[in-house]
């Protein structure tokens, strides 16, 4: 079990990690762009993550499931829930709020930008932040299931 274990708390929290990295690192570096080369970076991004990353919310959430199903007779079990519960909101919250802003801006064409396109890029780092703050609180959630009920 501790195999699984360790497996589980990688997966989620290199993914909390990735996302923070988008957010910290990607997209104040892209800002220093002009209009034309940040809408064809955050488009190409846009593409790249879009298609990798829900695998890999999906993983991670049937990597949660089974954990709060293999302690569901210990005390850990109720915050593994709660991990279950907020990592099923942040994607239920991506697919129906963020996903749509991510294809617009993946279907950007740098040569003939959109009025919005910048309004909808902000929108989404705001939105991705929010995600992150809460896939901090489901990884916090998990690892202390797993690691701090021993």
């Amino acid at each position: 079990m501790h195999f699984f274990d360790v497996i589980t708390i990688l997966c989620t929290g290199l993914m909390t990690g990735n996302e923070l990295a988008v957010s910290l690192f990607i997209h104040p570096t892209l800002r220093h762009l002009d209009d034309r080369g940040r809408a064809r970076a955050v488009s190409l991004f846009a593409r790249s993550l879009g298609k990798g990353m829900p695998v890999w919310y999906i993983v991670s959430l049937a990597l949660i499931t089974a954990e709060a199903f293999l302690r569901r007779h210990e005390p850990a079990f109720p915050l593994l829930v709660v991990a279950a519960a907020i990592w099923l909101a942040i994607i239920l919250i991506t697919v129906v709020v963020l996903v749509p802003i991510n294809n617009r801006i993946a279907a950007l064409d740098p040569s003939a930008l959109s009025v919005n396109w910048l309004n909808d890029h902000r929108r989404w780092e705001t939105l991705h932040r929010w995600r992150i703050a809460w896939l901090f609180a489901a990884t916090a959630c998990l690892t202390y299931a797993i690691v701090g009920f021993k």
